[in-house]
């Protein structure tokens, strides 16, 4: 009877979740105070992963929240959260999959309370920022990776 190999063990530790970078302008207080507040809000996400070790990596999650009365900018606040991950035993897609979106996932909430006190800090209403399908943001970028590339004939 011959063995069949064995894959190897799937492994996931968090080892730390940490602030990494913050930030917050406010460049039209205090008269941007006096104004009623209707704002247009804009979010960016943006989720990057460093090896460290064989298995240690370091995914940073920035969200970028911009605020705007008008053509005025009422605040711009950013988190970099950051967090430590032992991921072992995972092939390559799985391995994209854990860092782009399955880390992020377990970030957000961290990123979400912090700029929600940063921009009541800043003496604004509070925010609560919706979650994130990070899942199926991270499929929708693949399959951009993926698209294949139209030549431009037009001249």
């Amino acid at each position: 009877m011959s063995e069949q190999p064995q894959a190897p063990q799937q492994h996931f530790d968090i080892q730390k979740v940490y602030l990494k970078d913050v930030s917050l302008e406010t460049p039209n207080s205090p008269t941007i105070f006096t104004e009623q507040w209707q704002p247009e809000t804009e979010v960016r996400l943006e989720t990057n992963a460093t090896p460290l070790t064989e298995d240690l990596f370091e995914v940073v999650l920035t969200v970028t929240v911009t605020a705007k009365l008008g053509d005025r900018t009422a605040y711009l606040a950013e988190v970099q959260q950051g967090g430590l991950f032992t991921l072992r035993g995972f092939d390559d897609p799985q391995m994209g999959h854990m860092l782009h979106a399955f880390c992020p996932n377990i970030l957000f909430p961290f990123a979400r309370e912090e700029l929600g006190s940063l921009i009541g800090k800043g003496g604004f209403p509070a925010l609560l920022l919706n979650p994130i399908n990070f899942d199926g943001l991270y499929m929708q970028r693949l399959q951009q990776q993926q698209a294949p590339m139209v030549p431009d004939v037009s001249h």
